[in-house]
């Protein structure tokens, strides 16, 4: 029963990367897995941001055998906007980094996609403020260059 539970999870999967979920932003590209994840890494910093986190089970399945699409996690941000958003919430920080998340696609392209940093610190809005969407806000717009020079 959890190998038929599995599968048809496994089938809606492409169905899910299809439907916009709220919040999110997603930029298919003609980029190969490798390329993105490269460039993403590589705009992260260029717009003044960290690479604080990054995790996958692409490698760890092939590692056991299996072979599953490009999938990687990285999580950005950087130590001027923690204290900027501790200094608002306590609680919001639970969210940093905020993470961007590169897919492989079945044609060997590949997707980036990430929840905006508005919708991720929205829980925090009555306990952080005005002072608090204005930092989400800023975000927006870095996490947005870094789309755009990464899907380049």
């Amino acid at each position: 029963m959890r190998a038929l539970w599995g599968f048809l999870c496994l089938l809606a999967l492409p169905v899910w990367a299809e439907e916009r979920l709220p919040g999110w932003a997603v930029y298919p590209t003609g980029k190969s897995f490798d390329d993105l994840v490269t460039d993403t890494k590589a705009a992260v910093k260029d717009n003044g941001l960290i690479v604080v986190t990054q995790a996958g089970p692409t490698k760890a399945a092939a590692a056991r055998g299996i072979v599953i699409p490009g999938n990687l996690v990285i999580g950005a941000f950087n130590n001027d906007y923690a204290v900027r958003v501790l200094e608002t919430s306590v609680n919001a920080m639970i969210e940093a980094p905020i993470r961007f998340y590169v897919t492989e696609n079945e044609d060997g392209t590949a997707t980036l996609s990430y929840k905006t940093p508005s919708f991720v610190f929205a829980p925090y809005a009555d306990e952080g403020g005005e002072t608090l969407k204005h930092i989400a806000q800023e975000l927006d717009a870095k996490f947005q260059a870094v789309a755009d020079s990464a899907g380049k």
